[in-house]
């Protein structure tokens, strides 16, 4: 992922209703939620939800599709995985054993 990407996507979850968004599709795993059920979890507005939603989908990070009448959203793992990855590169200079927990993701240099 380059930077640009990262900045976009970190913007995007520059946001407390957008972060709890995201982190609720996470949760919620690849069938992901109709948008009426999230805007009820999160407990703001169908109109104040799709905004964030729309930010989310431009970054990149959440994905939707059509199930009858219904528009499900869904996290984008692999963006979250690249983003992830972005952040962690050059994690621990070489020494894994200060990556803590990221160690076991393999996402630390060494």
């Amino acid at each position: 992922m380059e930077s640009k990407k990262a900045v976009e996507s970190l913007s995007a979850l520059a946001h407390g209703h957008r972060i709890a968004i995201f982190r609720l599709l996470v949760r919620t795993g690849p069938e992901g939620l109709p948008a009426g059920e999230i805007a009820r979890e999160i407990g703001i507005l169908p109109n104040t939800l799709s905004a964030h939603l729309a930010i989310l989908s431009h970054a990149g990070l959440v994905r939707s599709r059509r199930e009858g009448r219904s528009i499900i959203y869904s996290a984008h793992y692999d963006a979250m995985r690249a983003l992830l990855d972005h952040l962690v590169a050059d994690c621990c200079g070489g020494r894994p054993e200060v990556c803590g927990p990221f160690a076991k993701l393999n996402m630390c240099d060494g």
